[in-house]
């Protein structure tokens, strides 16, 4: 009797927790977008603009040489191949005068053509001709010369609003003279490791445990699109708790706080009553998931977001996924990451009431299930691509299954 009365009430508790899928839906639009900020350009690389970049003046903004040469007023006497006086005199330059110009230089008021370095020689006395096998055309009216404007007109779009910006971007960016950028800012995510019984290196003692968060957390964080704010590391008490999560957020601002552990309903939990204690919510309280069901989003007052995660490795990663994953795309006004569908390359049990996710390898159009994905493993995670969520009906080999990539795949 027992063990159906724990059955049954095992039932019921994923009855009315939300569904895999639901809770993502919950943890991307319980959020809004950040407001955008003003970055500098080098602060501004990898982030998404949220202000389009504009051409302030025509680019480039003065008639400029595309090589080195001579600036050249006219044919010379000679129909096209000199001799040009050569002058040091300054613009404007006369009819038949020439002076020396760099690629890049101002082209002189008075000059029709760049005449290249290699397409011409000096006489002796003074003046510059054509060399015998320069080419057709070398003293053209225009030639060699870069038009003010050519790039860009003032007024031109150069980077749409909604572009991430790459290191090109942002030196077209510094070519028209804008020294800072309008970009949405990253969600801040601050981290509270939890557990009396965690070490931080070399081999733990019996009941004890490698810290497995700390080392990666920072880097998931960043490819998920958060802004790494620290991490605190405390013990298993309510105080402890209530100090973590409390902080004064002028002194310690984020945007998100992520904890390890804790978010069971024993009488050492105590995410519900710190979350409780503070004033805050919860949107998402357990998810019928296998593993990561014990997870839970809140939000406390001021609008910063908690996310809870098992103490488990594997079920803390899947927790992370489907709620970390969601409300940190909506922070930054990025779409929810839509599932994939691919053949699944093996049977997978029912497990009704529960959507499964485990970890996979992805060859094709084929999701191989890996190995050793139990809620307290990292093997099987460490090799795989993405992760599979299988409905509780379960699925057969061949048959289609949604598929999500892990986010360091996706960089």
């Amino acid at each position: 009797m027992l063990a159906q009365a724990t059955h049954t009430a095992a039932a019921l508790r994923r009855k009315h927790a939300p569904t895999w899928a639901e809770a993502r839906q919950l943890a991307y639009h319980c959020a809004g977008p950040l407001p955008s900020s003003n970055a500098s350009l080098a602060q501004a690389i990898g982030s998404t603009l949220t202000s389009a970049v504009t051409a302030p003046w025509n680019l480039p903004h003065y008639a400029s040489s595309a090589m080195d040469g001579w600036a050249i007023h006219g044919s010379g006497t000679g129909n096209g191949t000199g001799p040009w006086k050569l002058t040091t005199a300054g613009p404007p330059l006369a009819a038949g005068e020439a002076c020396v110009i760099a690629t890049g230089g101002l082209v002189p008021a008075g000059a029709t053509a760049i005449l290249r370095k290699e397409s011409g020689h000096v006489s002796g006395d003074g003046y510059l001709m054509l060399r015998d096998d320069a080419k057709a055309g070398e003293t053209l009216p225009g030639r060699h010369i870069r038009p003010a404007g050519e790039e860009a007109r003032a007024g031109d779009v150069l980077i749409p609003a909604g572009t991430l910006l790459n290191p090109a971007h942002i030196a077209l960016a510094a070519v028209a003279g804008h020294d800072y950028v309008h970009i949405q800012r990253k969600p801040r995510v601050a981290v509270v490791l939890t557990g009396s019984e965690v070490v931080t290196s070399g081999e733990p003692a019996p009941g004890q445990v490698r810290d497995v968060f700390g080392p990666q957390l920072d880097a998931v964080i960043t490819q998920l699109g958060g802004q790494p704010g620290g991490h605190v590391r405390i013990g298993d008490s309510f105080e402890e708790w209530m100090a973590a999560l409390g902080g004064v957020p002028e002194r310690t601002p984020r945007d998100v706080t992520i904890t390890t552990g804790g978010t069971g309903k024993s009488g050492t939990d105590h995410f519900r009553n710190a979350i409780s204690s503070l004033g805050g919510r919860l949107f998402v309280d357990e998810i019928a998931m296998r593993p990561g069901h014990p997870a839970v989003l809140a939000e406390l007052p001021g609008g910063r977001f908690v996310i809870g995660l098992p103490g488990n490795p594997l079920a803390a990663m899947m927790a992370l996924m489907t709620l970390g994953e969601p409300l940190l795309a909506a922070l930054g006004h990025r779409p929810l990451q839509e599932t994939v569908l691919m053949t699944s390359g093996a049977d997978i049990d029912p497990d009704p009431g529960r959507t499964r996710l485990i970890p996979c390898t992805c060859v094709h159009d084929l999701a191989l299930p890996a190995s050793h994905t139990g809620p307290g493993m990292m093997r099987g995670l460490a090799w795989a691509d993405g992760y599979m969520a299988v409905p509780p009906e379960g699925v057969v080999a061949g048959a289609p299954v949604p598929v999500l990539p892990l986010p360091w795949t996706n960089h």
